[in-house]
């Protein structure tokens, strides 16, 4: 609430009256990005479930929600309680279960109609099992499985994938809601064949999963995502519950590079200003750090760490936590 005040009492104004470094978004690629994911999914005939953790905020979750204020994805428990606080429900905790956030958790599946959470070992079961919710309710477990990202996860080949989904599914008080992958390794990817490749991937390790879990009697929803993946989906996704894709809304650089997206589809940029000149290192040093900015990406461009807007010839060489330093990518200053 606090951040839409500040900006109602910025409309009108230029963006030079904006105090930097600062993020300017640009709500018409904005809401552009979110119905394109949505009738994306609609074509595919699964249920989008966006993740919130790119942009933390209300407004943006009721474009990716299409106002309905359900089935969202989270990845800290300070994201949780926010949007369990203003309205949401159908909400899925998708970070492998922390044995001291088991209370917050317990409290936020007895507040809401649904709220799920993510578990890929056996001990993390048992702590589940120790503390049952109230008025009957059942705790709603994701299995998180690892197709090939090498993160969070239970490998899907592994036997113990198997037996621990037996688990979950046998054991009084918690359900086995669903089978939820991340192909983060489309981060690697250039171009979208690569991208579709490991799309493919992923969604044949989770469809093949699912297979041997009906084989034994168990059903349950299914579920993948990434930006990448979900911006260029493969036919065989449609065989899918779910998918929970989250940098969408806003795009960037890196999904440009990726293959995500065209530069004109990235809906952000950081304004910053030169703090100083320094002329004797050929560089100018500006207000925007890696707080402002982040490492992701480790400065791959030709113009280093980020694309500076008007001008191709300087790049961001080098940052510090709140300083950045711009260089000529050829000649001087």
């Amino acid at each position: 609430a606090i951040a839409s005040e500040r900006a109602v009492s910025m409309e009108g104004q230029p963006l030079s009256a904006l105090s930097s470094p600062a993020l300017v978004v640009d709500m018409d690629k904005v809401k552009r990005n979110t119905q394109r994911m949505i009738e994306r999914c609609q074509a595919l005939g699964v249920q989008l479930r966006p993740h919130m953790k790119t942009h933390k905020t209300l407004e943006c979750a009721d474009l990716m929600t299409a106002g309905s204020r359900r089935c969202i994805v989270v990845s800290t428990m300070a994201e949780a309680c926010f949007y369990a606080d203003h309205g949401f429900d159908d909400i899925i905790y998708a970070y492998s279960l922390p044995f001291d956030k088991i209370e917050r958790c317990a409290a936020l599946s007895e507040k809401l109609d649904l709220f799920q959470v993510l578990l890929d070992h056996h001990e993390a079961l048992q702590q589940l099992k120790r503390r049952p919710l109230k008025d009957g309710r059942l705790w709603h477990v994701w299995l998180k499985l690892d197709c090939g990202n090498g993160r969070a996860g239970v490998l899907h080949s592994e036997p113990e994938a198997l037996s621990l989904a037996q688990a979950i599914a046998g054991t009084e008080g918690v359900e086995l809601t669903g089978i939820y992958a991340h192909c983060g390794n489309t981060y690697s990817c250039t171009g979208v064949e690569q991208i579709q490749a490991v799309a493919q991937e992923t969604t044949s390790c989770v469809l093949q999963f699912m297979e041997k879990l009906k084989a034994i009697g168990i059903t349950c929803k299914s579920s993948i995502g990434s930006t990448p993946s979900c911006s260029h989906p493969v036919q065989d996704m449609s065989k899918l519950s779910e998918v929970h894709p989250g940098n969408y809304i806003f795009y960037d650089v890196q999904q440009s590079m990726i293959g995500s997206c065209s530069l004109e589809d990235v809906a952000v940029r950081v304004l910053t200003r030169v703090i100083g000149h320094c002329p004797q290192r050929d560089q100018l040093l500006i207000d925007c750090g890696w707080s402002a900015i982040s490492l992701d990406g480790a400065g791959r461009l030709p113009t280093g760490y980020a694309i500076i807007e008007g001008h191709p010839d300087l790049k961001l060489s080098s940052m510090t936590q709140e300083h950045g330093r711009l260089e000529p990518i050829s000649g001087h200053l």
